[in-house]
């Protein structure tokens, strides 16, 4: 995300988005006169009007879940679209009245003032790749829950596993021969385990296609880099491939606040206060690289996994992984050593394992 410079456009355009309406307001950076508007979310209607005010003109709209069709129309069109950041998106404390004209006058105001932080339009491939991604996301979740549900049911009668891991094939093997004598709670039981079965199936499908994806597409190369830390694997790769997209907007100091892995700080003269980590961002990269951290506190000796995605990248890229592995594991032995809370030492490690990927997706092929 960046902040643009001063407008050089005479009509700042700021529309207010949703699925059946927008509201569009434009503000004459000259005259200061408003020109508003109530569309339809038609693009050929929006560019239409957005036609008939003064040369030049820019436009921006806030990120959400209308998406970036028409960011695109209008680009296309050669006009010059932002999609403004939520949260980047300064509001003045006393302002309580909030409704769509005043929303888009809002929006006209901070393009004209050069106060938009953008965010950056994906490719429609690159949106399609990370829909995968994220539906994978959504299917984890669903088997997490799954199972949960199936676990509870199981101890709320008082039935508990002990032989081994949980939801390996003997374990399997064991919830299959459960019966219960009332017709009710068997019924419950078949529902949810038929239920996680179907979210198994979906995970495997949507894992092959990612798979598939990340062996040939414009990611491959940035998803083989990236397989030379421990703990990203082929599936981790690609996911922080798709979410992050271009990484040379990025710097090794900059990635991790971009994905919300810095201290929230409160300071005021000479108090400086910090907090837990800002949590903003992607969401999913963030949760990706944590729990990619927890991998580096092991004793390090790459496996046969790690050795196998070394055999495909260059040896630049082995020998920064490598380099990166045996630095993140000593700072675990570091944190370890100073009783250092685990769950805080971890996000300190995905921290700076964030900062060894940009290294990495950077790196000259």
């Amino acid at each position: 995300m960046t902040a643009r410079p001063s407008p050089h456009f005479r009509i700042s355009i700021g529309l207010d988005v949703h699925a059946r309406s927008v509201v569009a307001c434009g503000l004459d950076g000259h005259t200061g006169e408003l020109f508003e508007r109530r569309l339809t979310p038609d693009h050929n209607e929006i560019l239409h009007w957005i036609r008939s005010l003064p040369d030049p003109v820019a436009v921006t709209y806030e990120a959400g879940p209308t998406g970036f069709g028409l960011a695109r129309s209008l680009t296309a069109a050669d006009i010059e679209c932002l999609v403004a950041a939520p949260s980047k998106l300064q509001r003045p404390p006393g302002d309580l009245i909030k409704n769509d004209t005043r929303d888009a006058q809002h929006l006209a105001r901070l393009l004209h003032l050069g106060q938009i932080v953008d965010v950056v339009v994906p490719s429609i491939a690159q949106e399609g790749a990370r829909d995968l991604v994220r539906a994978r996301e959504d299917c984890r979740r669903d088997l997490m829950s799954a199972r949960h549900r199936i676990s509870k049911l199981l101890l709320r009668q008082g039935v508990v596993y002990y032989d081994g891991h949980a939801w390996t094939k003997v374990h399997d093997t064991w919830l299959r021969a459960q019966h219960f004598e009332m017709p009710g709670l068997q019924l419950a039981y078949e529902s949810a385990y038929d239920a996680m079965l179907a979210a198994l199936d979906r995970r495997n499908r949507l894992d092959v296609a990612i798979a598939a994806m990340a062996a040939g597409s414009e990611y491959t190369p940035v998803t083989v880099r990236l397989g030379c830390l421990r703990g990203v694997s082929t599936l981790t790769a690609f996911g922080l491939a798709v979410e992050i997209g271009d990484w040379h907007r990025l710097t090794g100091r900059s990635i991790g606040s971009y994905l919300g892995l810095v201290p929230t700080e409160h300071s005021s003269g000479a108090s400086r206060s910090q907090g837990s980590i800002t949590k903003t961002g992607n969401g999913h990269a963030r949760r990706l690289l944590i729990e990619a951290a927890w991998h580096h506190r092991p004793r390090y000796r790459p496996g046969a996994n790690l050795q196998h995605r070394w055999d495909k990248a260059s040896p630049a890229a082995r020998a920064r992984g490598q380099l990166a592995n045996r630095r993140l594991h000593d700072r675990w032995v570091g944190f370890d050593a100073r009783r250092k809370r685990p769950a805080v030492a971890n996000t300190a490690i995905a921290r700076e394992l964030a900062g060894w990927c940009w290294s990495l997706a950077v790196l000259d092929p």
